[in-house]
């Protein structure tokens, strides 16, 4: 959390708020770590931990480790490199790194980044030739999943984007005018190099026009809220690889996911920033993990801080988890050398968790380690 607030001095108020802030008065997005808490880790001692393996395997490719770049918006917002930084540690780290519709870097930029796997986060628009063109263009770059994001029929109600003024397009509201003046380089890149365009929806010329909406007037004039599981076997169709469903955290919308052709749930509530009252992703683990682990990759997406916190998400029955604030805070601080600092620090943490627990493989991580607090 260091890197929080070295963060919240670096950026403009209304884009750090962006980043820090969820839906409503935030109770699932401080629950989606606090959550954690509620897990005991249970230690087997006098094991041998002379070595510990991390590596693992997702979407059907090796990694070094069972985490993954969550998908969020814009990283040129929050930093000068943007997210060829954040795909540059990941590959470090062979990790996945998924790009989000609404990036500020293409398809094909981050697909030339490093030859760990890339995810890209879709939605399905009301144009379904776009959603068309953003499959056809990830095939041809050779990413490894798709992740289609379904908890957005409409953009929950982040009141601090609103109270702060935060725009999709860099034009501030009056309010935010001042925090933007003290960030001068941030309102350079902004303004003149126009580091903030979403350029996988700006740049195909078919792709409806919002220079002047925010993020949520977008939402809720381009996304479908008329979506149903029979698009999302559409979707599988159209891509016929590894194909994630992210937002959902039911067993019985899991189950639905894997007939409808998913490979992976994402088990998450956005952040905490689209349903306030969800439950924490942690805690939805267990239930779906006994009732289709034979049939799903099952991630565990939102309030990762610590190593100890992704040891209990495997332990549960995660397959692997998701960061998403977990990086852009280091980003935010402090670039590619930030996410680099943040990801070794998750990594030695996870490690050191496992020997102390007395488990030496990832793979044997399981509910002997773990239990749920009386």
């Amino acid at each position: 959390m260091d890197f929080r607030r070295i963060a919240k001095r670096r950026l403009p108020a209304p884009v750090f708020h962006y980043i820090d802030g969820g839906a409503d008065d935030e109770w699932s997005m401080r629950r989606n770590t606090e959550s954690f808490n509620d897990y005991e880790l249970l230690p087997s001692h006098l094991s041998d931990v002379s070595s510990v393996d991390i590596r693992a395997s997702l979407f059907g490719r090796p990694v070094d480790w069972p985490v993954m770049i969550s998908p969020t918006g814009a990283s040129y917002l929050f930093h000068r490199d943007g997210e060829p930084a954040v795909a540059r540690a990941a590959g470090r780290f062979n990790m996945p790194y998924s790009l989000s519709t609404v990036g500020t870097t293409s398809i094909e930029d981050v697909a030339a980044i490093g030859d760990h796997p890339k995810v890209f986060q879709i939605y399905v628009f009301r144009d379904r030739g776009m959603t068309q063109r953003f499959v056809r263009r990830c095939k041809e770059s050779g990413y490894a999943a798709l992740c289609l994001t379904v908890d957005t029929p409409v953009a929950g109600n982040r009141e601090r984007d609103r109270y702060y003024g935060m725009m999709a397009t860099a034009k501030p509201a009056l309010r935010s005018v001042p925090s933007m003046l003290r960030h001068p380089g941030w309102l350079y890149r902004a303004v003149v190099r126009k580091d903030m365009e979403l350029v996988n929806i700006t740049k195909d010329e078919h792709a409806p026009k919002f220079t002047d909406m925010s993020v949520m007037e977008f939402i809720d004039s381009q996304f479908d809220r008329s979506l149903t599981w029979q698009d999302v076997e559409w979707l599988a169709g159209e891509w016929g690889g590894p194909l994630i469903v992210k937002g959902v955290q039911t067993v019985e919308d899991c189950r639905k996911a894997a007939d409808s052709g998913a490979t992976a749930v994402m088990l998450s509530n956005h952040g905490g920033r689209q349903l306030d009252g969800s439950p924490a992703p942690v805690d939805c683990i267990a239930s779906v993990a006994d009732a289709l682990r034979d049939r799903l990759e099952i991630i565990c997406d939102g309030g990762i801080r610590r190593g100890s916190h992704i040891a209990r998400a495997l332990a549960l029955g995660a397959s692997a988890v998701g960061i998403g604030r977990a990086y852009l805070y280091p980003l935010a601080a402090g670039g590619e050398a930030g996410v680099e600092r943040g990801l070794g620090l998750l990594r030695d943490e996870l490690r050191r968790t496992m020997a102390l627990i007395g488990c030496s493989d990832i793979g044997g991580l399981d509910g002997r380690y773990v239990r749920k607090r009386r």
